[in-house]
């Protein structure tokens, strides 16, 4: 009888190990994998936060500043949410890997270009931590002799 059960215990925990083991790894896109335009639909939670934040960064904007709140949650962001200065962004983006593949060569995706410091040209390079570029232009000044 106890053998029967130890067999029984066995070949149960094997089953399960199994079913657990060789289950398919779980996808990383989540929520924004159909809602990408300009970076990849396989990109990692991980390298789509650095590259937000550094959006972030170099626009002295946060989340809420392109991203629409939910209508059912409004404590939750709408990611898939097209907003006005999200449509900007994206056109920005496509802006920054043009220029950087026409008059600096870099070839390749904009997530690998932007996360690896690729590109010469980046969002902080106009917008230096503001939501609008600084239309600073340098003006040379003589030099008394």
């Amino acid at each position: 009888m106890n053998r029967k059960i130890l067999v029984m215990a066995l070949i149960g925990g094997g089953v399960a190990f199994c079913s657990f083991a060789f289950r398919p790894a779980p996808t990383v896109q989540g929520e924004h994998e159909n809602n990408l335009k300009v970076l990849p639909k396989d990109i990692s939670h991980d390298e789509l936060m650095q590259v937000m934040h550094s959006f972030e960064v170099a626009t002295g904007m946060n989340c809420g500043d392109c991203h629409a709140s939910s209508a059912t949650d409004p404590s939750k962001m709408d990611w898939a949410a097209d907003t006005e200065h999200k449509q900007t962004t994206i056109a920005m983006m496509k802006m920054v890997a043009e220029m950087n593949k026409q008059y600096f060569a870099v070839e390749g995706n904009f997530k690998d270009n932007y996360l690896q410091s690729q590109f010469e040209v980046t969002c902080i390079t106009c917008h230096n931590g503001h939501e609008e570029p600084s239309n600073l232009v340098t003006i040379p000044i003589p030099v008394k002799r």
